[in-house]
């Protein structure tokens, strides 16, 4: 089953645990733990059918636990990993002599085989579509110009869309190291339509770079070579060259980035591009938990200029604080907006625009897994106090009306749901634990009445009662208050299951959930537990109540020396 399909509210089975054996047992305490366990649910010693087939599913697990503690390869498996690690396929070509870290890697290393095997059946879409708005004529009525015909025809008709474009990929894995991608864009702008189509194939060369051989059509035939290069821990490459073939002669391009890692949060760029658009371009960038700053120095042919952008991030709000400014020959230009991330794979953001010759206008996008929705919307050709006003009140308003009558909503809502869904899991897998556990009671009862004889003949150690789970003291409330705010006790009888455990007078619990124990479930789901002892020792009595992970050995020292 792969991971995705598996139950996330069911619990991992604790081997230890089930055993009663301490996480650094011998082999030779793991297999006295097996065998006695074995007496107890070994399907021949039992002649009820029912008892015969219970006897089984708990034999299958004494023996799957035992198949794994008492085998080092797999025991360092599990330790390390848990039994997601013991599910990986692929292990029986790691050496057992292999370290913990080492253990670690391999499945590492196992677990991204498994993932590119998944990947073969299927492929990762990527696209972005992007709405070109122009609403300059909606602020032109600020102007001396504006007519009283223009209001009789109403504000939307001063919206238009004026182009639109969508991009389009998937990736195709053919083998482990060669992967196919298709791709296309159309587009439309002022009523002329564009557009083109490309395919490459990419070739893992090895584990520090990869090569790629890309075709094209559309405003005519392109050949490109693209590649990356690791070539040291801290510098990397890449780059590559296209081949545009028009009608008369072909036109080469070419650009290459060069990538250094100057310390831990700052990586700097050198871009080198050769063609039309000809220029180097250098970049600096420093990225933290808290920040994200970048700046820029490009000459060209065609425009120079130097910017410098900035991002406060919000974790805890999930939210980002964006700016930027631009200077260069082409004119000047500052953004300014935010970035909210309303789930895991769906986020928001809306940038203010203003500049010279470019105007004022506000970009919003929106991106959901590996969607992107763009919607650059043209306020004014020229710089005005109203557009840019309202494209920085407008999101703002936006926003807080979509909070509380529609994001908010809906998260309540999936929580809600996701609750629904946690309470039903635990539900289910509380009352398969309570049959289980009620099964392995029900095999224990002849063990059960021997060790009690034993113990009650030698005068030994002898549970009297024995309830795990939750208990709640309401400080003299009485039962029907207790009903009324819904604090009740929530737990079960586990006197048999301890007795059962009881060796030589002696009782030993290591510390881990007690839940896990044979004849044991857990009956609060997420709540604090605890385990109430009533004991005879002696011919006397004795109680103690320890919290769910803490151990337990009875009797305690001290009574062997107060009584010899």
């Amino acid at each position: 089953m792969d991971e995705d399909e598996r139950d996330p509210h069911r619990m991992e089975e604790d081997f230890y645990t089930f055993l009663n054996v301490p996480r650094n047992a011998t082999p030779e305490e793991i297999s006295n733990a097996y065998r006695r366990l074995s007496k107890c649910y070994h399907p021949d010693k039992h002649t009820d059918p029912n008892l015969k087939k219970d006897a089984e599913i708990l034999f299958n697990r004494t023996s799957k636990a035992y198949e794994v503690l008492s085998d080092p390869h797999k025991r360092a498996i599990y330790d390390s990993l848990g039994i997601r690690g013991l599910d990986t396929e692929g292990w029986e070509i790691a050496l057992r002599t292999k370290t913990p870290q080492e253990l670690r890697e391999e499945y590492e290393r196992l677990a991204k085989e498994e993932e590119e095997r998944r990947l073969l059946m299927r492929t990762n879409p990527k696209g972005s579509v992007t709405v070109n708005i122009n609403a300059t004529d909606f602020f032109s009525r600020y102007t001396d110009d504006y007519s009283k015909d223009y209001d009789d025809v109403g504000i939307f008709s001063a919206v238009e869309v004026s182009g639109m474009s969508l991009t389009q990929s998937i990736e195709a894995p053919l083998t482990l190291k060669d992967t196919a991608v298709l791709g296309g864009e159309l587009g439309i702008k002022n009523g002329v339509g564009s557009g083109s189509i490309n395919f490459a194939v990419r070739r893992l060369v090895s584990q520090r770079g990869w090569f790629e051989v890309e075709v094209g059509a559309g405003s005519g035939p392109t050949l490109g070579f693209r590649g990356y290069r690791s070539l040291t821990k801290r510098i990397f490459f890449n780059g590559g060259t296209v081949l545009r073939f028009n009608p008369n002669e072909i036109t080469p391009g070419f650009v290459g980035t060069l990538t250094m890692q100057l310390d831990t949060h700052t990586i700097g760029y050198l871009t080198c591009r050769a063609g039309i658009q000809s220029g180097m371009n250098t970049t600096i960038v420093r990225s933290t938990p808290q920040s994200y700053t970048a700046f820029s120095i490009e000459f060209a042919l065609l425009r120079s200029f130097v910017s410098l952008s900035y991002t406060h991030k919000l974790e805890e709000r999930q939210l980002d604080l964006k700016g930027c400014v631009k200077l260069g020959t082409f004119g000047w230009f500052v953004e300014y907006g935010a970035e909210k991330k309303l789930s895991q794979h769906t986020t928001v953001s809306a940038m203010v625009h203003v500049g010279t010759p470019t105007g004022v206008s506000l970009r919003i996008k929106l991106k959901r897994a590996y969607q992107t929705y763009n919607f650059p919307i043209r306020l004014s050709d020229d710089l005005y106090p109203a557009p840019v006003f309202y494209a920085t009140v407008a999101p703002l308003i936006s926003w807080v009306l979509l909070k509380n009558f529609v994001v908010d909503p809906i998260i309540r809502e999936r929580k809600q749901r996701d609750r629904d869904k946690q309470r039903e899991a635990n539900k289910r897998i509380k009352l398969e634990k309570q049959r289980e556990a009620k099964a392995a009671i029900d095999l224990m009862k002849a063990t059960f009445s021997r060790i009690r004889a034993e113990e009650e003949q030698r005068k030994g150690l002898v549970i009297t009662k024995a309830l795990y789970g939750r208990f709640v003291y309401p400080h003299g409330a009485s039962p029907a208050e207790e009903a009324a705010i819904g604090q009740r006790d929530e737990i079960i009888d586990v006197t048999i299951p301890l007795q059962c455990l009881v060796k030589d007078s002696k009782l030993v619990l290591h510390n881990a959930s007690k839940s896990q124990l044979p004849g044991f479930y857990d009956p609060c789901v997420g709540e604090d537990k605890q385990l109430l002892l009533q004991y005879l020792f002696h011919m006397q009595t004795h109680e103690c109540l320890v919290k769910d992970a803490e151990p337990l050995r009875i009797p305690k020292p001290c009574m062997f020396n107060n009584k010899f």
